[in-house]
């Protein structure tokens, strides 16, 4: 059973978000402010973290750079409805996904359970290889000339993702669908955005003139093998 953290200050959304996650199989924790959050993902990492931005002591974005100090937990983001700004501060921070307030919790289940999915190993040994860019697709690692470069769950999933389909152009769209199981509807085309930087950054010698992830202008993104 996957065990789900729940962070936030209001009881109302604990008590609902927790009756429905119990209710589609997921063993859930909840804490009520940022210390209360760190102490847990502390004392017992849970497989998901969902963690209000807006919190007592330590908000979320707090709580959310001292967990990738240390690991890759999955990430999804709470955040107000309007708040871009936020919700793109939480994806550079390394968030996985968000949900805007207010949600229905069945939205959110469907989040937490495509995040894990994503962020399991898949039962195949094959690997990725593109000169000195390696992706291991069972171990969800990366290599650039040898060294690990640490990923988080959906960064992972973006980069494979445009790998298995080298020089295959993709809308923000169209990712948001293949990667995000979402849509622009529902989910800021500017979430690939943010990604797509952020792989630049820990991937590229220069992200400024990318060699694996190449943006074509007025269309969206390929993998350049």
């Amino acid at each position: 059973m996957d065990r789900v953290l729940v962070v936030d200050d209001e009881p109302m959304v604990r008590e609902v978000v927790t009756e429905y996650l119990e209710r589609e199989g997921f063993a859930v924790e909840t804490a009520q402010d940022g210390v209360a959050a760190l102490t847990a993902l502390t004392n017992r990492p849970p497989d998901l973290l969902v963690l209000d931005v807006m919190l007592p002591h330590r908000d979320g974005f707090s709580v959310l750079q001292e967990v990738r100090r240390t690991s890759t937990i999955p990430v999804i983001l709470l955040t107000a409805r309007g708040d871009e700004a936020d919700r793109v501060v939480g994806l550079e921070l390394g968030a996985d996904d968000y949900v805007v307030k207010p949600f229905s919790p069945r939205e959110l289940a469907a989040r937490v359970r495509s995040v894990l999915r994503r962020s399991r190993p898949v039962p195949v040994n094959e690997t990725l290889s593109f000169d000195d860019l390696v992706i291991d697709r069972r171990s969800r690692e990366v290599r650039v000339d040898g060294r690990v470069v640490e990923l988080t769950p959906k960064e992972f999933d973006l980069l494979e993702f445009l790998a298995s389909h080298d020089r295959q152009v993709f809308s923000r769209g169209q990712l948001l669908q293949q990667v995000w199981e979402s849509s622009a509807d529902w989910q800021d085309p500017a979430t690939v955005t943010v990604h797509v930087g952020r792989l630049r950054t820990k991937l590229e010698a220069d992200p400024s003139s990318p060699r694996w992830i190449v943006t074509v202008w007025g269309v969206g993104y390929r993998f350049e093998p």
